[in-house]
């Protein structure tokens, strides 16, 4: 076949692929992703409502600007209840962060160790969970232990355990997913575990302890440990799609995601995450051994983003109260954060 008989049937596989490839791609995806740039965060937040979104808050702390607060969409969308930037919402997985933070603190102090495992912190559990032996605390922060995943059981959020030993209970005598720190996989069990670990080391609770060393010390008065610290009516509703009931009810206690705060209480830990003011001498050397300095959330009725951007020296925190977990609530979501991020960006670049 010539050079050019080549190059035409490339271009023709290369179309018939382009073509294919887009009729699998949901639209509202790809309608979100080439939309004209608004020139507002407030405009981006109005138009990602028309995506389904009942409601969603965003945060900006830009270095050298006040922060910046915005709302769109329903706080309560029954009582007819407009979105509020300072209302509280379930973070979720980004309570990792600050469980991460207490676990640096400690393993500072001397109180615990990195290569410690989980058998030796926990004996009770040798025998009841592979490889208990060889799981190391560092492998557990890290989600390098092959520990299951206990909200991987099937059905887990029909009717998810409320007591954290009944959510352990399901992956307990199962095998492990891997040996331990042969690779990576995010395990809800890991952070169970740690909470577990904390509690035991400190003699009280973690919850306690995060408040004591973290919270307060960073005026985060709108950060809560659990949901029955709050009143409930201030924590922004929640949406499961197909589902008409209000999700805020459903109290996770797990440490693997029970908090409950404010966007901006979010970012002003987040910020002092990144710019080292969360730790003490020697701390922050130990966290970024071992963990991340941002991270997501979800949990049904509840999606949130905290990620920090170094080149514009600006933090920028996004919740929202649909999801799906069987649809691409969350595909979307990351569309929006990342337009809002280029609109933070434009900004601080004019």
């Amino acid at each position: 076949m010539k050079q050019k008989q080549k190059k035409n049937v490339l271009r023709i596989v290369l179309l018939v692929g382009t073509v294919v490839s887009l009729y699998f791609v949901p639209w509202p995806l790809l309608k979100a992703w080439i939309m004209p740039l608004p020139a507002t965060v407030q405009e981006q937040l109005d138009e990602a409502i028309g995506y389904g979104f009942d409601g969603m808050i965003v945060y900006v702390d830009q270095a050298g600007k006040p922060p910046e607060f915005y709302a769109a969409g329903w706080h309560d969308r029954k009582k007819k209840i407009p979105a509020n930037p300072h209302a509280l919402f379930k973070i979720a997985s980004i309570s990792k962060l600050y469980v991460a933070v207490a676990t640096a603190k400690l393993v500072n102090a001397g109180r615990l160790s990195l290569d410690k495992t989980l058998a030796e912190y926990l004996p009770e559990l040798a025998g009841r969970i592979d490889n208990a032996d060889k799981i190391t605390l560092k492998m557990m922060v890290q989600h390098r232990s092959g520990i299951p995943n206990f909200t991987d059981t099937p059905s887990y959020w029909v009717a998810p355990p409320t007591a954290n030993k009944e959510n352990l209970a399901l992956v307990l005598d199962k095998p492990a997913d891997f040996e331990p720190d042969e690779k990576y996989s995010y395990s809800n069990t890991n952070y169970l575990l740690l909470g577990e670990i904390l509690d035991k080391t400190v003699g009280y609770s973690h919850h306690q302890y995060i408040r004591e060393e973290i919270l307060l010390p960073l005026n985060l008065t709108n950060t809560f440990s659990l949901l029955s610290e709050v009143n409930v009516d201030s924590v922004m509703s929640g949406y499961y799609v197909g589902y008409d009931e209000d999700m805020k009810y459903n109290d996770f206690i797990n440490p693997a995601g029970s908090m409950v705060a404010t966007a901006e209480d979010v970012g002003t830990f987040l910020r002092a995450l990144n710019d080292g003011s969360v730790f003490k001498e020697g701390e922050q050397e130990i966290y970024s051994s071992i963990y991340v300095y941002e991270h997501t959330g979800l949990i049904p009725g509840y999606q949130s983003i905290a990620k920090y951007h170094k080149d514009i020296d600006a933090v920028v925190i996004q919740f929202n109260n649909t999801t799906n977990f069987a649809g691409y609530d969350w595909s979307l979501a990351e569309i929006m954060y990342n337009r809002i991020v280029k609109i933070v960006r434009s900004t601080k670049s004019a």
